[in-house]
C-alpha cells in the first residue's frame, strides 16, 4: 500500500474537511454558491536586459514608429532617466516586480567599468530591481568575482581595486541560476525566486526562473569558470516549473540570456520574421511556462509565440543599455491560480537630445520624457567625475572614423576598420616576442572610434572599445594549424567572431564551398601561406584559452605572455603623429 507522506496526509486531511469547514463558515441564510469569486489580480514587470554598465547615457537612440511609415530615432538611456522611467511606470500599478535578463555588468563603459562594475549594482539596488539572471558577461571576471558582486566585500579577484570609492555591500537583488552548477552538482545561485503581492484569498505569487545560456563557455575564458557545468536551459527551465508551482507560483516567468532577432527592426514591438537561437529552448517548454524574457542579442521584439493547446507564449526583450524597458500586465486569477491574460510593450527610456560628428540627436515628443532622477545623476556623478581622468586624456590622433563595419557589410560581419587598427596594434606590442601575425575577435570589439574634430582620440574612447582587460598571448603554430583554426569559425557550428588579422595576413572565406574547405586565398606578407612552416601569432587572453570555440588557439607552443590588450592599442596610437585608418578588409567573403 502506498504510504503518504505527512505533509500529503495532512492535505488530504483538510480536503476532506473543506466542504464542512466550508459550510459552517457560510453566513447564516445565504448559501455557498452565493460567495463572490476573487476578481482577477494586476500585477505589472517592467523588464529590461544587457545593461551593461551604462550608468551615464550612452549617446545612443532607438528606433521608432513616426506614425507616418517611417522612423525617428529616439535619444535613450542612462540609469538616471531610467530610475524616472521605472518610477512613472510603477505608478500605474499597485503591484510589480523589476527583474532583468542578464548581462548588467562587464563590457561597460569607463566610468563603471574601472571600478569593477560597483557602481552599476549600486545604481540598480537604487532603482529596486528584483531579480537578474546570470548573463554570460556576469563571468568576464570569474566565478569568485561574480560572488563578490552578489555578497559584497572587498576581495581583489582581478587586476583592479575593488571598493576604490566606497564600501561595497554587493547587489541587494538576488541573481538567478538554473542552468549553472559547481562542482557538486548543486547550482551556483539560486534557480528561482517568490515575489508575493496582497493577503488571503486576493493574493498571487510570481515565480521566476533565471538562466544563462548553454554557450557561455564559449564566450568567456574558460579559467574563469574553471569547475562550472552549463546545463541545457529548457531542461532547466521545466525541471523548476513544478517547484515554482508547488511554492505557490500562480504564474511562471522565466528570465533567460538567450534570444533573438526580427527581420525588420524598426519597430521594437513587432516580431518580423524572428529567429533565434531561443527558439529551441522554447520549442521544448513546458505549457505551465506564462511568460519568457529574454535577452543576449542585444535586440527588441514582443511576440507571441503560438503553442499547441495552450494560450501563446509571451516572448520579450527590451533592446541593450537601458534604453528600453518592456512594459508587462499580467492578470492572475487567484482562485484558480493561473494568468488570466498577458501582455506586453517596449517603451523607451527617452534622455537628453546629443550632438556627435554625424549630427544633431533631438528629443521627440512621440514618447515621454523621462527626467534624471537627482539621487541617481548625483551618486553616478561622483563615479564619472573619478573617472574622467582617464576617461578625457588623449592617446593619439587618426586620420578618420574607425567603424566596426565595412560599408558594405551584410549580416556576418567580417570585421572593419577598428578591428584591424587592434589587430595591427597587437602584432607591434608583440614583436619582440618573435610575433609575425596577430587576430582579433570581431565581437570582441564593444564600439566604434570617432575622434574628435582634430582626429583626437580620448582613452574613455578605447576603453569603450576594449574594456574587458585581456593580456596578449603569443604561441607558435604551423600554417596548417592557422588555416585549421579559420576553417573552425566557419564549419558547420560557426563561431560569432571572424577572427580579424593583422596587415601581414588576408584570406578569403568562401561559403559555397564544403565546410572544412572554406578558407582560400591564405597569404601571409602577399605570399600563399606555407602550410609547413612555422609562424608566431599574437591573440588575447580570451581568444588563448579557447574563446569564441576558437579552441586551436590553445594548442600552440612556445607561450609568451604579453602586456594588457588596451595598452597595445595605446601605444599603437601614440607611436605616430596621426595613425592611419585602414581603408581595406583583410577578410573577403564569398556567399
Amino acid at each position: 500500500m502506498t504510504r503518504l507522506s505527512t505533509r500529503t496526509r495532512a492535505l488530504s486531511a483538510a480536503a476532506l474537511l473543506a466542504p464542512l469547514l466550508a459550510a459552517c463558515a457560510t453566513p447564516q441564510g445565504a448559501s455557498p454558491s452565493s460567495t463572490k469569486a476573487q476578481p482577477p489580480v494586476e500585477v505589472g514587470i517592467l523588464a529590461f536586459n544587457d545593461f551593461h554598465g551604462n550608468i551615464a547615457a550612452p549617446k545612443a537612440t532607438v528606433s521608432w514608429p513616426d506614425g507616418q511609415g517611417g522612423t525617428v530615432k529616439v535619444p535613450a538611456g542612462g540609469a538616471a532617466h531610467l530610475a524616472s522611467a521605472l518610477d512613472a511606470l510603477r505608478q500605474e500599478f499597485r503591484y510589480s516586480a523589476t527583474v532583468s535578463a542578464g548581462d548588467l555588468i562587464s563590457a561597460s563603459p569607463l566610468a563603471s567599468s574601472l571600478f569593477l562594475d560597483e557602481p552599476s549594482i549600486g545604481v540598480m539596488n537604487r532603482i529596486g530591481l528584483d531579480f537578474n539572471a546570470v548573463g554570460n558577461h556576469e563571468f568576464d571576471r570569474g566565478r569568485a568575482e561574480l560572488l563578490r558582486v552578489q555578497n559584497g566585500g572587498c576581495e581583489k579577484n582581478t587586476q583592479r581595486e575593488p571598493c576604490q570609492l566606497e564600501q561595497f555591500a554587493g547587489a541587494n537583488f538576488r541573481y538567478l541560476s538554473a542552468s549553472t552548477y559547481t562542482e557538486d552538482g548543486t547550482t551556483l545561485f539560486p534557480a528561482t525566486g517568490l515575489k508575493s503581492f496582497g493577503e488571503g484569498a486576493a493574493k498571487v505569487t510570481l515565480g521566476f526562473v533565471g538562466l544563462t545560456l548553454k554557450g557561455t563557455p564559449s564566450l568567456v575564458s574558460p579559467g574563469g569558470i574553471a569547475g562550472l557545468t552549463f546545463g541545457d536551459e529548457a531542461e532547466a527551465i521545466n525541471r523548476a516549473v513544478p517547484v515554482l508551482r508547488r511554492e505557490g507560483a500562480d504564474a511562471v516567468i522565466v528570465l533567460i540570456h538567450q534570444g533573438g532577432a526580427q527581420a525588420d527592426t524598426s519597430d521594437p514591438n513587432a516580431c518580423d520574421g524572428f529567429t533565434g537561437d531561443i527558439q529551441p529552448i522554447l520549442d521544448k517548454l513546458s505549457s505551465k511556462v506564462d511568460v519568457v524574457i529574454s535577452g543576449h542579442t542585444h535586440q527588441a521584439y514582443i511576440c507571441e509565440m503560438p503553442r499547441e493547446g495552450a494560450a501563446p507564449l509571451l516572448l520579450t526583450s527590451a533592446g541593450s543599455y537601458g534604453r528600453m524597458v518592456t512594459r508587462l500586465t499580467l492578470d492572475i486569477d487567484p482562485t484558480s491560480d493561473h494568468v488570466v491574460s498577458a501582455q506586453a510593450r517596449n517603451l523607451p527610456v527617452q534622455s537628453e537630445g546629443y550632438t556627435t560628428s554625424r549630427g544633431e540627436v533631438a528629443q521627440t515628443d512621440l514618447v515621454p520624457v523621462y527626467p534624471a532622477r537627482a539621487d541617481i545623476a548625483q551618486y553616478v556623478g561622483r563615479y564619472l567625475d573619478a573617472a574622467s581622468a582617464y576617461s578625457e586624456r588623449t592617446v593619439g590622433h587618426l586620420s578618420g572614423g574607425a567603424p566596426r563595419d565595412w560599408p558594405d557589410a551584410q549580416e556576418d560581419r567580417k570585421g572593419g576598420p577598428v578591428d584591424q587598427l587592434i589587430a595591427d596594434s597587437q602584432l607591434a606590442a608583440t614583436r619582440a616576442a618573435g610575433a609575425q601575425i596577430a587576430f582579433m575577435n570581431s565581437a570582441g570589439v564593444r564600439a566604434p572610434i570617432e575622434p574628435g574634430a582634430d582626429g583626437a582620440v580620448t582613452f574613455g574612447q578605447i576603453f569603450t572599445v576594449q574594456p574587458f582587460g585581456n593580456t596578449l598571448m603569443t604561441r607558435t603554430f604551423t600554417g596548417a594549424q592557422i588555416k585549421a583554426i579559420l576553417e573552425s569559425g566557419v564549419g558547420a557550428t560557426p563561431s560569432a567572431s571572424v577572427l580579424v588579422p593583422s596587415s601581414t595576413l588576408t584570406y578569403t572565406i568562401d561559403r559555397t564551398r564544403h565546410a572544412g574547405d572554406r578558407i582560400t586565398q591564405l597569404a601571409f606578407n602577399g605570399q600563399p601561406l606555407d602550410l609547413a612552416a612555422r609562424y608566431r601569432v599574437t591573440v588575447n587572453s580570451f581568444l588563448d584559452q579557447g574563446g569564441d570555440g576558437y579552441v586551436g588557439l590553445s594548442e600552440g607552443t612556445n607561450p609568451t605572455v604579453g602586456g594588457l590588450d588596451l595598452d597595445a592599442l595605446e601605444a599603437w596610437l601614440s607611436a605616430v603623429p596621426v595613425r592611419t585608418v585602414p581603408e581595406t578588409p583583410r577578410v573577403r567573403v564569398i556567399e
